[in-house]
């Protein structure tokens, strides 16, 4: 099935960046992969690093960066999350963010779930060492959290890049950048 004018058109990404730094890696590969979105698709970054979370959230929606998130993640066709791989997960502040989700689903008013069934859910990562291999432990957690939300696993962007200037070398990995968002199905 192809995507239609009207959905292309319609698609916004909020890119999830969960680097304890901006300008890394893995934020390159995004950003990289981001320049094959149609002209006309809307895009928002959100660095979790300038957005932080409390550890333990309780109470009722908080307003801040609590409130930014959310409403950038509801009001997005597609969730991107571009985090570095971390002990063969994403990054603390990406978990944190998943975690959020949870909370999320349980405060009334919000409809978390329903709002969340059907967007796209992708993932941008970058490693240091080792090969695609060790990236499953975090491709898999992201997949089942798409399913369990009743969202579209739409896979990981996965690069092998560890200091600066790796992933701009890596003409094979930017090459799979660009090409990375279908947005045909």
């Amino acid at each position: 099935m192809t995507a239609t004018l009207e959905s292309v058109r319609s698609r916004s990404f909020a890119f999830i960046l969960g680097s304890p730094r901006g300008g890394g890696n893995t934020e390159a590969l995004a950003r990289y992969a981001a320049e094959g979105l149609p002209s006309d698709a809307a895009t928002g970054w959100l660095s979790l690093s300038e957005l932080p979370l409390p550890a333990r959230p309780s109470g009722p929606l908080l307003d801040g960066p609590e409130k930014v998130l959310l409403d950038a993640t509801l009001d997005s066709t597609d969730i991107v999350l571009a985090s570095p791989l971390h002990w063969y997960s994403v990054s603390a502040a990406t978990k944190l963010y998943l975690d959020y989700w949870a909370r999320w689903s349980g405060l009334p008013d919000v409809g978390f779930r329903e709002r969340m069934r059907g967007k796209n859910l992708w993932a941008v990562t970058a490693y240091a060492r080792g090969d695609d291999t060790d990236t499953e432990p975090l491709t898999g957690m992201l997949r089942r959290t798409a399913d369990y939300l009743d969202m579209h696993w739409r896979g990981a962007l996965l690069a092998r890049a560890h200091g600066a200037g790796d992933l701009e070398a890596d003409l094979p990995a930017l090459a799979r950048a660009a090409e990375f968002f279908d947005l045909t199905d």
